[in-house]
C-alpha cells in the first residue's frame, strides 16, 4: 500500500507533462490610423507580430450595418500581399470609374462621384473618388482617394 502511494505520488514528477498554457510574444501596431478608432466609421492599417511572424490588418466597420457596430478586419498573411494590396490602389488612381481589381480574398472597385460644391456664389460640380472594399465574407466599407494615398504612402517604406 505504501509502494502504491509512493507511486502515486512520484508519477508526475517522473513524467514529462506539458505546460497547461504558453506565453507568445505578439504585438499590434498601428501603421496608418485613417479613420480614428473612436469615430463612426474607423478605418485602420495595423502589422501584428507574432513570435517569428509579421501579417498585416486592414480594420473597418462593416458599412452594411448602420445601426450595429459589426467590426471586421482584412487580413494580409505577408509584405507582399500588402504591396499587393498598394499597387491595386496606385493603379486604380490611374484607371477609369468602375474599374475592379480582383484578389483571391476581396475586391476594390473604384467609383467616381460628382458632389455640388459651392466655391464663392457658384456651385460647381466635383468629381470624388471613392472605393469599395468588399470582402469574401460580404463585408464592405469604402474610403476616398485622399485615404487610398495615406495608405499607398504609409505601406511604401515597408
Amino acid at each position: 500500500m505504501k509502494k502504491l502511494l509512493l507511486l502515486a505520488v512520484l508519477i508526475p514528477f517522473l513524467t514529462k507533462t506539458k505546460a497547461q498554457f504558453t506565453l507568445t510574444n505578439s504585438s499590434t501596431t498601428s501603421i496608418c490610423e485613417l479613420r480614428a478608432t473612436t469615430a463612426t466609421w474607423p478605418l485602420d492599417l495595423q502589422r501584428v507580430i507574432k513570435q517569428r511572424d509579421t501579417s498585416f490588418v486592414l480594420s473597418f466597420r462593416d458599412q452594411q450595418y448602420a445601426n450595429v457596430v459589426s467590426m471586421s478586419a482584412l487580413k494580409f498573411k505577408d509584405r507582399g500581399q500588402l504591396k499587393y494590396f498598394q499597387q491595386a490602389l496606385s493603379s486604380l488612381a490611374q484607371l477609369a470609374s468602375g474599374t475592379i481589381a480582383n484578389f483571391k480574398d476581396y475586391t476594390i472597385k473604384r467609383a467616381d462621384v460628382k458632389k455640388d460644391v459651392v466655391v464663392g456664389k457658384k456651385e460647381v460640380k466635383k468629381d470624388e473618388i471613392w472605393y469599395l472594399l468588399t470582402c469574401d465574407d460580404g463585408t464592405v466599407t469604402n474610403f476616398q482617394q485622399s485615404e487610398a494615398n495615406k495608405m499607398i504612402s504609409a505601406i511604401q517604406p515597408i
